[in-house]
């Protein structure tokens, strides 16, 4: 017998406003998104007994980091039984495990989480990307080839992918003309325009085989979600997402250059983990959300969760049939991080709710969607969900 469920919930999600130098506060941006988080809930700030965020107010700079958990519980009045925020987890979607066993070991009842961003307003540099890391820690091992990118570190990985699979460049292109024929059904992405194969391939390299739109767009915003207790979602708006599974786990080296198989990253092991705690099988996921701040992410996820065989995501991929909204698999149905911009992880979740709802509006896929597969993060760190509909 597969072991029980998490015994927690998404029951609202919400954003703030979203755009490129907003020059807004990242206080004021995770306030906004969680006040329509817990309105979405249909609840109130009394009834947030929780919080939690990826990563906090330390571990790199303004534009990568959101505010102090202390600045937004303070700010919104939040009477809290329980917190936590932090960088050292799996991935973006560590915060969401984290609050669903506060909540499954009775801590909280309902936990408020959050990422927030402003890179777009304050940047990224390497400055910030080495503070994470530090001179002594992985860097040392990148700094001296100058790879101070994660579109050079991944890109190793893309093309030994692409020389062992025979993955194509048009095939991967589809990554990101599928994430803009879905952005262009969501008025909160960042690009809506088309996209063609035409245009993505006259694109500027950045890092080989990455072009310009490989690579996400850094945006300003927040995204909440609501993470309740399954004892205390009678009443509320919504029925619950319910977290049937999670997959944290991290066997090999948390090292860029250091994997002992570079055709795959630490997907590979949070996948694994993901359906050995779960009776459904990949068979069963109606829709995939999957981080793509790098296309070849997205590619990864695909076979780390057993969506599609190993070495075989560019024939699933190629032509967008498989992936549109009335395909086997509709995958980033928001447009995912390509076009709706690098909120960072939390969107790929908020979306799946969405469609567990029927909420989506335009982008609702055209099939009833029961259970979806949730991924966050890449490399060296990263997590997945299973969500579904109660039963």
């Amino acid at each position: 017998m597969s072991p029980p469920g998490t015994g927690a919930a998404v029951t609202g999600v919400g954003y703030s406003q979203i755009g490129r130098r907003l020059g807004r506060s990242v206080l004021s941006l995770a306030c906004e998104s969680g006040l329509a988080a817990i309105a979405d809930a249909g609840l109130s700030v009394d009834d947030i007994d929780g919080y939690c965020a990826y990563p906090g107010a330390v571990g790199a700079g303004p534009g990568f980091c959101g505010p102090s958990s202390y600045e937004v519980i303070d700010s919104l009045g939040l009477l809290t039984s329980w917190h936590a925020a932090g960088v050292e987890v799996p991935g973006q979607l560590g915060a969401v495990m984290i609050a669903a066993m506060a909540v499954g070991a009775g801590m909280a009842r309902h936990v408020l989480v959050q990422r927030t961003v402003a890179e777009a307003t304050y940047g990224l540099t390497s400055h910030n990307q080495a503070g994470r890391g530090g001179i002594g820690g992985d860097f040392a091992f990148l700094l001296p080839f100058n790879a101070v990118s994660a579109a050079n570190w991944l890109a190793l990985y893309a093309t030994r992918y692409m020389h062992e699979s025979g993955l194509r460049t048009e095939q991967l292109a589809w990554v990101a003309l599928n994430g803009r024929r879905h952005a262009a059904r969501n008025p909160r992405a960042v690009v809506r325009e088309p996209l063609t194969m035409e245009q993505y391939l006259e694109s500027r390299m950045i890092s080989t085989p990455f072009r310009l739109y490989d690579c996400d767009i850094a945006v300003d915003g927040s995204t909440s979600v609501v993470v309740s207790s399954l004892d205390a979602v009678s009443g509320l708006r919504h029925q619950p997402a319910v977290i049937e599974s999670m997959g944290a786990a991290m066997h090999g080296r948390p090292l860029w250059d250091q994997w002992e198989d570079l055709t795959t990253t630490a997907s590979r092991d949070a996948g694994r983990q993901l359906w050995s705690r779960t009776s459904y099988a990949p068979a069963d996921v109606d829709v995939a959300e999957l981080y793509d701040g790098f296309s070849f992410l997205t590619i990864t996820w695909l076979e780390a969760l057993r969506l599609v065989g190993r070495g075989e995501s560019g024939d699933f991929l190629e032509g967008g049939a498989n992936t549109d909204l009335d395909g086997r698999l509709p995958l980033n149905t928001w447009g995912g991080q390509l076009s709706g911009g690098r909120l960072h992880g939390f969107p790929f979740l908020a979306e799946a709710c969405q469609q567990l709802w029927n909420e989506a509006g335009e982008r609702q896929a055209r099939k009833p969607v029961n259970v979806v597969a949730v991924a966050a993060g890449g490399g060296n760190t990263c997590g997945c969900l299973l969500v579904r509909r109660p039963d």
